[in-house]
């Protein structure tokens, strides 16, 4: 099948989009080859459309975000296509995660209930390709997390036949998963860890008056320092010592977060904004090795790959590396697939998946009560 993936994440940058041969029957001869994969940036008016939306969207707000979303994500498709010169009409289906813009997970005498837009009819109105879509909710339904997703794909893709791995994103949103030996009979396992980059990002956004969205090589974060009382404040923080399963997000860990941080802190010079940046940063890099100490290192782990936005980030990926020895730490190109891609390839596949009906979430990660078939579909023209 030749599926194109497609995938807006926390960070709010844009859409990745991935175009992807998968073959095979099941996941005993199944075979993944990347044609091509771009990201679609978000013009600032899209990102502010999304962040809006996310942080205060009235009804009709969401509603017609709902609608242009599913125009973006059409534009990726289409012009990830066009890019590797192959003809839409030859694309057998579509693996859309959409845009999250609220997950709540399950707690105690509630169930789990999470959102994501980017219409799929529009999608396949404007592709003429059936869409797959709205991944989540079947494994909420069925009392998990819904998140993280991707491990699943993750196992199969990376598992290696000597060694554990431990993947580690730093989206917006940090997440793990332990991916066990190839043909071991352990789960494979992952939780999110807490903020990866939408603190620090948010941060910036209020130090520049808007004119940054990001700390560009850690260039703030290295001419602060860390606020030890405040770092020791925000780790106490009850997300950071739940157990596992759990999953997170900007609900939590996003533009408001900080808004109330900057109020409480005041800061009011360059070199305060500096001290938060660096410490929001030391606060990320923390509560990972923090998670890896608690709940991975025990499961037993032989090498950490780092990707996502902040693994390009050298003061977070290196505090990272620091905290982390004496485990290695390796880029994650040394999976062989596009960092910025492999979200993207694995909705791809996370929609072959449904079109065989196979199961794909992992309920030792996401709590869910055993195996579902992911997604919905959308028929094409």
């Amino acid at each position: 099948m030749r599926i194109v993936g497609l995938m807006s994440g926390t960070s709010l940058d844009g859409v990745d989009a991935a175009l992807v041969d998968v073959g095979g029957s099941g996941t005993d001869d199944v075979t993944v080859d990347v044609i091509h994969s771009l990201t679609l940036p978000y013009d600032e008016a899209r990102r502010t459309a999304i962040h809006d939306a996310i942080v205060a969207g009235t009804a009709e707000a969401l509603c017609g975000l709902h609608g242009d979303l599913g125009e973006w994500l059409a534009e990726a498709a289409l012009a990830v296509c066009a890019q590797a010169g192959v003809d839409v009409a030859t694309v057998d289906a579509v693996g859309s995660h959409g845009q999250t813009v609220w997950h709540r997970p399950p707690a105690e005498g509630r169930r789990g209930a999470t959102l994501q837009l980017g219409d799929p009819a529009t999608l396949a109105e404007r592709t003429g390709r059936t869409v797959i879509s709205d991944f989540r909710t079947r494994d909420v339904a069925a009392g998990g997390q819904g998140a993280p997703l991707v491990p699943w794909v993750e196992q199969l893709l990376f598992a290696l036949p000597d060694r554990a791995r431990a993947l580690q994103n730093l989206g917006g949103i940090g997440n793990v998963t332990r991916v066990p030996p190839k043909g071991s009979a352990e789960p494979v396992w992952a939780f999110d860890t807490g903020p990866a980059n939408s603190l620090i990002d948010a941060a910036v956004e209020l130090a520049t008056d808007g004119r940054h969205r990001y700390d560009r090589d850690g260039r703030l974060a290295a001419r602060g320092t860390v606020d030890e009382a405040l770092l020791a404040e925000l780790l106490r923080h009850p997300y950071f010592a739940a157990e596992p399963p759990k999953s997170t997000g900007r609900e939590e860990f996003g533009r408001p977060f900080v808004e109330r941080l900057v109020q409480a802190v005041a800061p009011e010079g360059d070199q305060d904004w500096m001290d938060l940046v660096a410490t929001l940063t030391e606060l990320t890099a923390r509560t990972v090795a923090d998670a890896y100490a608690r709940w991975v290192v025990p499961r037993g782990v032989d090498e950490v790959v780092l990707s996502g936005g902040g693994a390009r980030n050298p003061v977070l990926s290196g505090r990272i590396r620091t905290l982390l020895e004496p485990l290695p730490v390796v880029d994650g190109a040394t999976l062989g697939v596009d960092p910025d891609a492999k979200e993207a390839v694995a909705f791809a596949v996370l929609a072959w998946a449904h079109l065989r009906g196979i199961p794909a979430n992992v309920p030792a990660a996401t709590g869910a009560a055993g195996p579902r078939v992911l997604g919905s579909l959308t028929p094409g023209a």
